[in-house]
């Protein structure tokens, strides 16, 4: 009974990752000419990173005559649920994505499935100046930067990654990054272009 119950507790734990068996990229991003360092995605990418969509979908209120949140970074297969808060008509529509998912009323939503990795902007064709971004990563390894540029991502499994940050008003940049398990990676980084 002992055996089995050691065996038990082995294969209950053999599938979770262990705070001391991974790493912490954290730091803060400086976004040089703009106003605030906010809204920054900082990605750790390798290939064959295992990632799962969330079981339900992510959302993005319309409220106040904006997108809520402004950024919204997410996997391949998660599906994104646009809320109506607002006292008008609203419509999500992306260029790059190629869809129109058309126009409701208040209190209705309307969902999307992301499929491909890439930056989907995401317009209003009633109200032009709503603007956001949905950001498609193939890795669960990511942040969004808070006003003060500030991240931290946890649980990153040790080796080599290739870091990826980008700004909506900038091109973004790429660095190659070695994470080590029960340690910390402190990053200053700078978008200049």
């Amino acid at each position: 009974m002992r055996h089995l119950m050691i065996l038990l507790a082995l294969s209950l734990t053999g599938g979770l990752t262990l705070a001391q068996d991974t790493g912490t990229v954290r730091g803060t991003v400086k976004v040089t000419k703009q106003k605030s360092n906010a809204h920054a995605v900082v990605s750790i990418e390798a290939p064959g990173l295992a990632f799962t969509p969330p079981a339900g979908p992510v959302k993005i209120d319309q409220k106040g005559f904006r997108f809520i949140p402004h950024i919204t970074v997410v996997v391949p297969g998660t599906t994104i649920r646009f809320l109506n808060n607002d006292p008008e008509p609203h419509n999500v529509y992306s260029p790059e994505g190629r869809y129109n998912l058309g126009t409701w009323p208040t209190g209705d939503t309307r969902d999307h499935v992301f499929e491909k990795p890439g930056i989907f902007t995401q317009l209003c064709n009633i109200h032009p100046d709503m603007l956001a971004y949905v950001v498609v990563l193939e890795t669960p390894h990511f942040a969004v930067t808070g006003e003060d540029g500030r991240f931290e991502v946890k649980g990153v499994p040790p080796g080599k990654y290739l870091l990826w940050a980008w700004h909506e008003k900038k091109d973004g940049l790429e660095k190659e990054i070695t994470v080590e398990a029960g340690k910390v990676l402190d990053l200053d980084l700078v978008i200049e272009r």
